[in-house]
């Protein structure tokens, strides 16, 4: 049994969510059509309002869109899209804490709502260990647009618990990062969690709790800390 550190996705490593910053790839590849590309961006919108919690529909929306489009060209396209359209939303901070967590011999995961083959190729590009996303019916090589897992509440919780028997994870020595309240249950399941940019529910969450706050002002700048400043566990 090991600690790891698990990441959330969207707003947590990445500024703004995945699907948002890849809609001009889909347009411009033409895998997906204008209107439904139109359809997924507003229920993205609506996922992101504050007090909203659009995120099982916005997954299951987004499934459906996939309807017909070949697996191998949706990764292709997300290969391509990685240097000009993803990796200029990371943050930075995030990133050294991720360096930190791999120092200290801890194994490192994403765990996002986003589509499992988005999600498992960022963290490859950003040298994870493995990820874990929300997954789609593939049939001979083409997704269906039948949602199989939508990795969301308490559905990531559950996610993350069958990751810890699988590969044999500590969690209540692990450590866990999201922005938002529908993450709770996700953060739940460590022993360290920790807020980044949260959204109102979850800051006052954190702040009942003692957790960690980080707050990250611009891309590749240095956070605002409040509340307790240890954020690693000790090194053994």
């Amino acid at each position: 049994m090991q600690p790891a550190a698990l990441f959330d996705l969207d707003r947590t490593l990445l500024s703004r969510p995945a699907p948002l910053a890849l809609a001009a790839a889909f347009r411009t590849s033409g895998l997906l059509r204008k209107r439904d590309l139109l359809r997924a961006t507003l229920w993205q919108l609506v996922f992101m309002l504050p007090g909203i919690d659009g995120t099982r529909r916005a997954s299951v929306e987004g499934m459906s869109l996939l309807r017909g489009v070949p697996v191998a060209s949706l990764e292709a396209l997300v290969g391509e899209a990685m240097e000009n359209a993803l990796r200029p939303l990371l943050y930075a901070d995030p990133l050294e804490l991720l360096a930190g967590h791999r120092a200290r011999g801890e194994r490192t995961y994403i765990v996002s709502a986003s589509l499992q083959e988005i999600v498992q190729h960022v963290a490859t590009d950003l040298g994870f260990d493995g990820a874990i996303g929300s997954t789609c019916e593939i049939v001979d090589g083409v997704f269906t647009g039948v949602s199989l897992r939508a990795c969301y509440g308490q559905h990531k919780a559950d996610a993350v618990r069958e990751l810890a028997r699988r590969e044999g994870i500590d969690l209540a020595a692990s450590t866990g990062y999201s922005d938002s309240f529908t993450d709770l249950a996700f953060l739940e399941t460590v022993g360290k969690p920790v807020a980044i940019n949260p959204d109102r529910k979850l800051r006052r969450i954190a702040i009942a709790r003692n957790w960690p706050i980080l707050r990250f002002e611009k891309l590749f700048g240095k956070p605002t800390v409040s509340g307790p400043t240890a954020m690693l566990p000790p090194k053994p």
